[in-house]
């Protein structure tokens, strides 16, 4: 798998990179996020809520949590413990905004922590959920090796990521958009030029769908599904860990 990096110049490893950029971006990421997927990504992590509440788990740890938009859907399922974590201090900084205004500190903590090196024991969550963070991952076979550690048996894994349609139109039309429209809207809107232009070409180069669901199921993970969302512009992937 080709390595993208959001700044090819830089001598910082993929992971520096990742959180130097999403700190420089964090003050307008739910805005230009919501412009870049049409407001599309709101359905689908509905869908991810959907997935995990009907497990009722009591323990929710969500990966790369940026600014806090799935614990706070987590805060209306009946789970006591919802932690959001991130390798990104400016995001987490707009996501405690964002539990403030709306009144959520006793449901929702945020926590600053590396997906791939977590500081959380064996078998402690009954639910983990990344929504596009995995392609972030500098070592992505060790980070999700460490999401299973931490998970509980028989507790579930949902991943939502960016995934490329398969159908002629909507795969041509989304090869557009994302190589020439995503960067050109970064470009405009974003304080860093290069953030958008990595998330665009990473989309691209990150595995999915079956090559994604094998990389699941080698890392030890049980009863994988790959579910297409909207045609194929993104995908949910839900798993197991083995009782």
């Amino acid at each position: 798998m080709k390595e993208i990096t959001p700044y090819k110049d830089s001598q910082g490893s993929k992971k520096e990179q990742v959180t130097q950029m999403f700190d420089k971006i964090s003050g307008n990421y739910d805005v230009l996020n919501r412009v870049i997927s049409m407001g599309l990504d709101v359905s689908w992590r509905n869908n991810v809520l959907k997935m995990v509440a009907e497990r009722n788990p009591i323990s929710i740890l969500d990966i790369a949590t940026g600014t806090g938009d799935m614990p706070i859907l987590f805060s209306k399922s009946s789970a006591e413990e919802i932690v959001g974590l991130d390798i990104s201090a400016g995001m987490l900084k707009v996501a405690q905004q964002k539990i403030e205004e709306q009144n959520l500190e006793d449901r929702v903590r945020f926590e600053l922590g590396d997906a791939e090196a977590l500081e959380y024991d064996a078998d402690r969550f009954d639910a983990i959920t990344v929504c596009y963070g995995i392609r972030n991952f500098e070592h992505l076979r060790l980070g999700l090796s460490e999401l299973l550690r931490v998970l509980k048996p028989g507790g579930i894994l949902v991943i939502l990521e960016t995934s490329i349609p398969a159908r002629f139109p909507i795969k041509q039309g989304y090869l557009v958009y994302t190589n020439y429209i995503l960067p050109l809207i970064g470009r405009l809107f974003s304080k860093d030029k290069k953030a958008y232009a990595y998330l665009s070409k990473s989309a691209m180069h990150f595995p999915y769908g079956e090559a994604l669901k094998e990389i699941l199921q080698g890392v030890g993970y049980i009863s994988v599904e790959v579910i297409p969302q909207s045609m194929g512009i993104s995908t949910i992937y839900r798993a197991f860990k083995k009782s």
